[in-house]
């Protein structure tokens, strides 16, 4: 079985006492995004990797497809950072209040992770990270994030000073695990675009269309790893195959693997998924050798 997205009852993750905040305490946002350190234990000058969990930008998989991720990732000798980034929540899901109030969407997410990016980089030396080897990983709805962080790196979504503008928003890397990554047409899931777009956001062509993945890889997007199963029943598998034809169409340097089996939301569990999809963990590291040797 693939692990539940659509928890009734929420679980709430208190942040660690190692969590660091990418925004400034008197921020208004600042209670809203946790972002917690996971350091290899030879961390020098090790590659980064951000992690954005899944959860159809209405919640967050903090535990399987976060903190999980995070300790995997810090055991195979990488440095990660789970990044809790803002969601339209629960109360946005079961009522439709953003009709009449803004709430959280488009584009908190990817003010979010761009501030996250930053922050490695700007703390790279007392974190003992490579600026230059700054990754992305996503989930689901956390994969179109990470894709979101490559494609629209030329924008700065973060509202800092100007001081900062030297400081590159586009990742050096993305592995979109299992994505959403259309927001229009037949294969779009509907609930990660009502959690992005708002309640409104559905009816905008200009802004489904800007948030399409497939609409918008740009000429210098960053070498991509992806993987999807054929049998998942909760992101329709066509949303890698979109995203895989536009990264081949811009000559991109990607990896796409599609597992027959495998369902949904496995992580890096080793009882979710299927023994094929489970594989993809392998397959990632072998992948990551060029960054990690550099």
């Amino acid at each position: 079985m693939f692990r539940t997205v659509l928890l009734l009852i929420p679980l709430i993750i208190f942040p660690s006492r190692d969590s660091m905040k990418p925004w400034a305490k008197d921020d208004i946002r600042a209670d809203e995004v946790i972002f917690t350190p996971y350091l290899a234990d030879d961390s020098q000058n090790a590659p980064a990797v951000i992690v954005c969990p899944g959860g159809s930008y209405c919640w967050l998989d903090v535990k399987g497809e976060g903190i999980e991720v995070a300790e995997w990732l810090r055991d195979n000798g990488i440095s990660a950072f789970l990044l809790q980034y803002r969601t339209a929540g629960f109360g946005a899901y079961f009522t439709r209040y953003r009709y009449v109030a803004r709430g959280n969407r488009h584009p908190d997410m990817i003010c979010d992770v761009q501030r996250a990016i930053r922050y490695v980089r700007e703390k790279a030396d007392s974190l003992g990270v490579d600026p230059n080897r700054v990754g992305v990983m996503g989930f689901s709805a956390g994969g179109h994030l990470a894709m979101s962080a490559a494609c629209f790196s030329g924008t700065d979504y973060t509202d800092l000073p100007q001081g900062s503008a030297e400081v590159s928003l586009r990742p050096d890397f993305v592995a979109a695990i299992y994505p959403v990554v259309t927001m229009k047409g037949k294969y779009v899931h509907r609930r990660s675009r009502r959690g992005l777009l708002g309640e409104w956001g559905k009816y905008r062509n200009k802004l489904r269309n800007q948030m399409s993945i497939e609409e918008n890889i740009p000429s210098d997007c960053p070498p991509v790893f992806m993987i999807n199963c054929k049998d998942d029943p909760v992101v329709d598998w066509h949303n890698s195959v979109l995203l895989d034809e536009a990264l081949t169409r811009a000559g991109v340097e990607h990896k796409y693997i599609q597992y027959e089996t495998g369902l949904h939301g496995f992580g890096v569990s080793e009882i979710y998924g299927s023994e094929e999809s489970r594989k993809w963990k392998y397959e990632f590291l072998e992948w990551l050798k060029p960054f990690m040797n550099k």
